[in-house]
C-alpha cells in the first residue's frame, strides 16, 4: 500500500517515471547504494522522529548522522526516533521504505543541509526495494518540506573529524 501511495503522490508531481523498483533490498543506505549504483552519501535517507507528539521526517544524506545538540537547538527537544510500529502508524510507510511522498496528514517534512552538495539524490519510494532519482530542487519541490534544517554531522569532511 505504501508504494501505491508514494507512486500516486509522485505521479501528481509528474515524477512517477523516475521510480525504480529492485529485486534486492534497498532498506539500508548501503543496500540502497548498491541497488541504485551510487555512492552511499547520495542516498537520501528519511529519518522519523517524535516532536511534541507529532511525527516529523528529516531527509538527510546517507553519510550524515543526527547531531543531538543541533537537533535539540532546532526542535527544542531531545531527538527521539519513532519505533517501527509508530513509523507505520504515524507516517504510513514501513521502516526501510520511509520517504516524504504520500505520507499521512500532519507529518512535517524537513530537508537537511547535507543534501545540498549533490546534483541528484535517491530517496526510497514507500518500500524497502525502491528508490526515486531526483535533483535536490525536485526533492525540495515535491517533498512537501516545511524547511531546510542543519541537524546532521559527519558529512563536512573539512570541518569534522
Amino acid at each position: 500500500m505504501s508504494m501505491e501511495r508514494a507512486r500516486a503522490y509522485l505521479k501528481q508531481k509528474g515524477l512517477e517515471d523516475r521510480i525504480r523498483e529492485f529485486s534486492v533490498s534497498s532498506a539500508t543506505v548501503e543496500l540502497a547504494a548498491l541497488a541504485v549504483g551510487c555512492e552511499p552519501a547520495k542516498i537520501a535517507k528519511t529519518l522519523s522522529f517524535l516532536v511534541d507528539g507529532q511525527a516529523i521526517l528529516i531527509v538527510a544524506a546517507g553519510d550524515a548522522k543526527v547531531d543531538n545538540q543541533a537537533y535539540k537547538a532546532r526542535f527544542h527537544t531531545k531527538a527521539k526516533m519513532l519505533t517501527p510500529e509508530q513509523v507505520t502508524e504515524m507516517i504510513g510507510h514501513q521502516v526501510g521504505g520511509v520517504c516524504p511522498f504520500g505520507v499521512k496528514e500532519g507529518v512535517r517534512v524537513f530537508l537537511d543541509e547535507s543534501l545540498r552538495r549533490f546534483d541528484k539524490v535517491y530517496p526510497a519510494c514507500g518500500t524497502s526495494s525502491s528508490a526515486v532519482e531526483l535533483t535536490v530542487p525536485e526533492l525540495e519541490a515535491c517533498s512537501g518540506m516545511e524547511d531546510w534544517v542543519d541537524v546532521c554531522k559527519g558529512w563536512r569532511a573539512e570541518t569534522e573529524a
